[in-house]
């Protein structure tokens, strides 16, 4: 049975899974999905800051936290606020409700992104894209400092394709027949079957924001490593882009019977502000200069240490005259040279 949702607080501290929140005296009712997605949305939305740059994600979640970011930004509880939208329908969702937008051309990088899911593994994986924007989403989701997924617990999978439905690929018109038939091939252990995603009322192909049309790939097995099925896809003439969005993710908003769970996922949410930061700052740190010295000097001290068992070889045989004094200098200057290498290298690390 669900239960009521009480006004959640949002918090700016660190959390890796953040219990249910339940309320206590409220009486017992039963949610919809969209209630639940709304409450997730809602959830999501309290990430947000203002003077941030925000990627607005679409479909059926993603519109409440849209709709949640304009009426904030009207109460002027946020401000400065600009939207980069992943659809045209979010576009004009977005200025209906008066957030300000613009592009990635202009803003390379955004400090968070909101968007549904269509499935979430437990490593949170994602399906995306069975609303058709799979190839925006991903252009934007994959320039964010932070990317909060927000669904309702029907989205969560054991492994991504498990639940069944469509893992959209997009692909160009052009012979979208022969792209269709090898993508089938490709998965044909994982029981694939491909299928040009069409309008329901006349049935006329499906065409994305960017003119091209998408193959809804559905697997009665497990596809085994994603990052291998990954890479296949894209390798196939004919693909644009397709539907999984692995390890970007940084925080995972679920709404269920019982309450919202929030996961974050702290590895991958420092490994991508590092990438951020290289994108942000191309110039080489005073700190990255002093690092890289160090490993210069101590690659010259191995590279002596390994040539002083030759020098000693070289002297011993030279003093024994076994070797040609010619032999003799020629052998005890080239083993002089890592010394010569350290000692440059020293006064360039010190200068």
């Amino acid at each position: 049975m669900a239960i009521a949702y009480p006004h959640f607080i949002g918090s700016d501290k660190p959390i890796v899974v953040e219990p249910p929140l339940m309320a206590s005296a409220a009486p017992p009712v039963i949610l919809t999905q969209d209630e639940l997605k709304k409450i997730a949305a809602y959830k999501a939305v309290e990430f947000v800051e203002s003077g941030m740059v925000l990627g607005l994600g679409t479909g059926s979640t993603a519109k409440h936290a849209v709709s949640r970011i304009g009426e904030l930004l009207q109460q002027g509880k946020l401000h400065n606020i600009v939207g980069i939208p992943t659809s045209k329908i979010t576009h004009e969702q977005a200025l209906s409700v008066g957030i300000p937008l613009s592009d990635l051309d202009a803003h390379p990088v955004l400090d968070l992104v909101i968007d549904g899911a269509d499935e979430v593994d437990p490593f949170m994986n994602l399906v995306k894209g069975r609303g058709g924007s799979l190839l925006r989403e991903k252009m934007v989701e994959g320039a964010c400092k932070k990317f909060v997924v927000i669904v309702d617990e029907s989205k969560l999978v054991k492994h991504l394709g498990g639940s069944g439905l469509a893992m959209p690929v997009e692909i160009v018109p052009f012979c979208w027949k022969f792209t269709a038939k090898r993508l089938e091939l490709m998965f044909e252990e994982a029981g694939c079957v491909g299928k040009l995603r069409r309008f329901v009322g006349n049935g006329e192909p499906f065409v994305t924001d960017n003119g091209n049309y998408i193959v809804d790939l559905y697997f009665k097995r497990d596809i085994g490593d994603l990052r291998a099925a990954s890479d296949a896809i894209l390798r196939l003439a004919g693909v644009v882009e397709h539907g999984m969005f692995l390890d970007m993710a940084t925080t995972l908003i679920v709404a269920g019977e019982l309450g919202v769970t929030v996961k974050n996922k702290e590895v991958l949410g420092g490994r991508r502000k590092f990438h951020m930061n290289c994108l942000q700052n191309t110039e080489p740190s005073e700190a990255s200069h002093f690092t890289q010295r160090v490993l210069d000097v101590a690659m010259q001290v191995c590279s002596l240490w390994d040539m002083i068992p030759v020098l000693i070889i070289v002297m011993f045989l030279g003093w024994f005259k076994w070797l040609s004094w010619a032999q003799f200098l020629v052998g005890f200057f080239l083993t002089l040279t890592p010394l010569i290498r350290f000692v440059a290298y020293y006064k360039f690390w010190t200068s």
